[in-house]
């Protein structure tokens, strides 16, 4: 595993873009870790922020939690506060 500095890191963000192994990084003022990195060995497939989407997209799918548009799942919530706050009805 690899130690890098913020301030290396800072001055060449292309450490990153050829991560091969885990890379730690540290703050040497305060000598302490701050994150450790890893990279993405499969850099072919989709966008794993996709990926993650879709299988939280599933979760909630089966669950019951579908929202098509979320534009009109934001007014109907906003009409049902408000039935709820001034006593409205349908």
């Amino acid at each position: 595993m690899q130690t890098i500095g913020i301030g290396e890191l800072q001055k060449n963000m292309g450490i990153l873009t050829h991560l091969t192994e885990a890379l730690t990084i540290v703050d040497k003022r305060k000598n302490k870790e701050v994150a450790v990195v890893y990279p993405i060995h499969n850099r072919d497939d989709d966008n794993i922020v996709e990926k993650l989407a879709d299988s939280l997209r599933a979760k909630a799918k089966k669950r019951g939690i579908v929202i098509e548009d979320l534009d009109k799942a934001k007014e109907e919530a906003m009409m049902e506060a408000m039935k709820e706050k001034y006593g409205f009805s349908d």
